[in-house]
């Protein structure tokens, strides 16, 4: 197992290193911050200061070597907008994106497991074709359009919910929903297969020939061994989930991490966005091993890899 995880953990450090330097080099395209945060009159002498206060007189690869000086004593800068250090910022917005997908990916995967038990336990039923077609529709529609529909539905037409904001459950309703449709649908599909097989196995005629009841038959015999790729799915549906929440945020106005992110990258806020990507990779990165242990838990053979 410790081969197993040691070789994870290579290939993501490698990743990681990869995507801070994509980043650094990106964020730069967008333009010289001197003409965001400087009066348009402001004289040659003020915008030379403010270039060499923040390093932007330097070049590219200057700028990338003093950052990596920077990241290796945990310093990833000030905020050019709120002049304060950006992992700050970052670490107070992350629990709000953390509370919005951990909320939407744990009612995703209950729902997605009953409803692809019940689905598989009778194929072809009426209930299996409602729910792979609902499953499919969920999975295929993209986030910013169901997420502009449910405004405008529900918030702007019936004035049941908030347009944007936080606050009381009624501000949750919507971004969740959103969140949650399509890792709902993928999960339901892949739950729905992995149980078809498992409830066809020697195993469960087994369990059925010995009296056990149904709903122990489908959720402890044939759910424990269709978990694993189950939680696969789960896992790269939760990752790809807190990538997700910026387009949400940024559409709820909800201020989490990912609303933190564009409007920095509009507003050139370099130093904010390098600290949000690689608290991000990190969160992620930390998420992987946590599946790979889970991995370990449902499949042993992994621990002599």
């Amino acid at each position: 197992m410790a081969k197993f995880l040691g070789t994870r953990v290579l290939h993501s450090g490698i990743a990681l290193i990869g995507l801070i330097l994509a980043v650094f080099f990106l964020v730069r395209l967008t333009g010289d911050p001197t003409d965001l945060y400087l009066p348009i009159d402001a004289s040659l002498e003020t915008r030379k200061e403010f270039a060499h206060k923040h390093g932007f007189d330097r070049s590219a690869v200057e700028q990338f070597l003093v950052f990596l000086k920077d990241v290796s004593q945990g310093d990833l800068g000030y905020s050019l907008r709120k002049q304060r250090p950006a992992m700050e910022l970052v670490l107070e917005a992350y629990p709000t994106t953390l509370r919005l997908a951990g909320v939407a990916m744990t009612l995703s995967i209950a729902l997605a497991i009953v409803v692809g038990s019940i689905a598989a336990y009778r194929p072809g039923g009426v209930f299996d074709r409602i729910s792979s077609m609902a499953s499919l529709a969920g999975a295929s529609a993209p986030d910013f359009w169901i997420a502009i529909t449910g405004i405008l539905l529900f918030a702007v037409t019936f004035r049941w919910l908030p347009t944007s904001g936080v606050g009381g459950i009624e501000y949750w309703v919507l971004p969740i929903v959103v969140l949650m449709l399509r890792p709902f649908g993928l999960m339901v599909q892949v739950v729905r297969a992995s149980m078809l097989g498992a409830l066809s196995s020697a195993y469960v005629k087994t369990a059925r020939a010995k009296g056990v009841g149904e709903s122990a038959i489908i959720f402890v015999h044939a759910l424990r061994n269709a978990g694993l790729s189950v939680i696969t799915v789960a896992g790269d549906l939760t990752v790809g989930l807190i990538n997700g929440a910026v387009i949400v945020e940024t559409v709820f106005g909800w201020p989490g991490v990912g609303k933190l992110m564009i409007d920095s990258v509009i507003q050139r806020d370099f130093p904010t966005v390098q600290a949000a990507v690689m608290v991000t990779a990190m969160a992620i990165f930390l998420l992987n091993i946590v599946i790979d242990l889970l991995y370990v838990a449902l499949d042993p053979r992994i621990r002599h890899q």
